[in-house]
């Protein structure tokens, strides 16, 4: 498949006039509609401007992918615009859009079209092949561009050397679609510019490609680790790794290269069983504590979201499908059809404040924490103290989602500190650390502390619940403007 069996001359576009990004994005929906493909235009609309919430598309240098995924594509797509004035698209580097593609994929198992996405978002790092499109005189010629440029760069890769690389990297991106392959662009093209060939790898949507054989790893000088993604270590046991944001790739890469040329002054990774592994997707200098407390959350979450999801929706196809006349009390249970329904929800659900505790642990503290904070996370949601476990007739008091919260980032700083208070052990026993002493001594010091602040969280967390509870009275008015505060901010940012 080639970049041209996906745009048609329908949904190009040579002079475009627009004065905001929202207008753009419209445009190219308008013409990605010509293409046949979308079966729902306001669906399609909405995924796109969601993806725009997570981080601006504009690249820089003038380009803009913006791109959506859904059920509401029946097939892949690409729309093309040039803008010859230029326009804001709040891109990463502040200059206005003059080029602009917009992709469109199913959301199915079928990925054969993400090869030639990235394909296209490698072709536009050439400074030479966007002129050649943004002067072209008509869909014609802009085809022929595309097709030309797609093919000098298949040929490339066809004669690419495989082995013998000074420096090697790998990139990748949370969605894996453009910025991806637009660092690894960039940085090959850097690397032949300053006579340092680099093989880049891709871990992209459609999996990971140009993968780094066992050979090229053991001959390189470095490694540049260009992502925003975790990227797994351990095949790079005693190499100098260079960390950085995959923007970096994109818009640093002669830096990056430079830094990793100088290898000696680069960190040198060591495998073992207790250390991370992984890497976080930040450079070497770290980021701020703000930015690291939201990276740590956001993995809670991203693993919470699909139980509570899943579990939410089956509740509520219980409630719709019972009869509230029966019982009003047992609601969703009144019928053994939404009975089921509610059971089966309710368990998934039952799973959300562990998963969160866990995964943020995992997060911080690396695989010993998943286990430590799910075990905080199972206290948090029961409620239990020290002074319950004596008096069973004690009433319990969930801390909710705060507690499940507070067990994620303590479980995993349990296990920072247990690793430097254990680090004085020979290496002849990292096996019994990670399967013995963090496992009992991080479910210990969780039980501890848990059961101290329980009674605290609780407190606050129902203190909030009633708090809500009763503005439904008399400060009616205040709960729902707080309310669609709430939702304005969840919806479109907190401006």
């Amino acid at each position: 498949m080639k970049i041209t069996d996906l745009l048609k001359k329908e949904a190009i576009d040579l002079n475009v006039k627009a004065k905001s990004k929202d207008e753009l994005i419209q445009k190219a929906v308008a013409l990605m509609i010509a293409n046949g493909n979308i079966k729902d235009k306001d669906e399609y609309t909405k995924l796109v401007f969601e993806r725009e919430k997570e981080g601006s598309t504009g690249i820089g240098e003038g380009i803009a992918i913006p791109h959506g995924k859904g059920e509401c594509i029946t097939k892949p797509g690409l729309a093309a615009m040039v803008i010859p004035d230029g326009a804001d698209f709040e891109s990463l580097d502040g200059k206005p859009v003059n080029l602009l593609f917009l992709i469109a994929t199913p959301d199915n198992k079928e990925n054969v079209h993400l090869d030639v996405l990235s394909r296209l978002s490698t072709l536009l790092m050439d400074e030479e092949f966007r002129e050649k499109l943004i002067n072209a005189k008509s869909k014609d010629e802009f085809l022929r561009e595309i097709d030309k440029a797609e093919k000098e760069k298949i040929e490339k890769d066809e004669d690419e050397p495989k082995k013998g690389y000074e420096l090697l990297g790998i990139t990748g991106c949370p969605t894996g679609i453009a910025h991806t392959y637009m660092a690894a662009e960039a940085l090959e093209q850097m690397g032949n510019e300053l006579g340092h060939p680099i093989k880049v790898e891709t871990q992209g949507q459609s999996g990971a490609k140009n993968i780094l054989t066992d050979e090229e790893i053991k001959n390189a000088k470095a490694i540049i680790i260009a992502a925003d993604i975790n990227i797994d270590l351990s095949r790079f046991d005693g190499k100098r790794i260079l960390r950085a944001k995959v923007a970096d790739g994109i818009h640093k890469p002669e830096e990056l290269i430079k830094r990793a040329l100088n290898s000696e002054d680069l960190p040198i990774h060591h495998n073992s069983n207790d250390d991370n592994n992984y890497d976080n997707g930040q450079d070497e200098q770290g980021s701020s504590i703000a930015g690291n407390i939201y990276k740590h959350l956001m993995n809670g979450v991203t693993h919470m979201l699909p139980f509570v999801v899943g579990g939410g929706i089956l509740i509520a196809i219980a409630f719709l499908l019972d009869d509230y006349s029966i019982d009003p009390s047992n609601f969703g249970m009144n019928t053994p059809v939404a009975a089921f329904f509610k059971t089966i929800g309710n368990f998934a659900f039952d799973f959300m404040l562990v998963i969160l505790a866990g995964y943020i642990a995992m997060s911080i503290g690396d695989r010993p924490g998943l286990v430590v904070g799910i075990v905080g996370g199972a206290i948090a949601k029961a409620g239990t103290t020290f002074s319950s476990l004596s008096n069973s007739e004690e009433g319990l008091v969930s801390s909710g989602f705060l507690g499940a919260l507070l067990a994620g980032f303590i479980g995993g700083y349990i296990i920072v500190f247990l690793k430097k208070a254990f680090s004085f052990m020979p290496k002849s026993l990292e096996g019994i650390k990670t399967i013995l002493i963090f496992p009992v001594a991080g479910v210990l010091l969780m039980g501890i502390i848990m059961l101290l602040i329980n009674p605290f969280v609780a407190a606050i967390n129902t203190g909030l619940n009633n708090f809500l509870t009763n503005m439904s009275g008399t400060n009616k008015i205040i709960l729902g403007a707080i309310l669609a505060g709430m939702m304005s901010v969840d919806l479109g940012g907190p401006v």
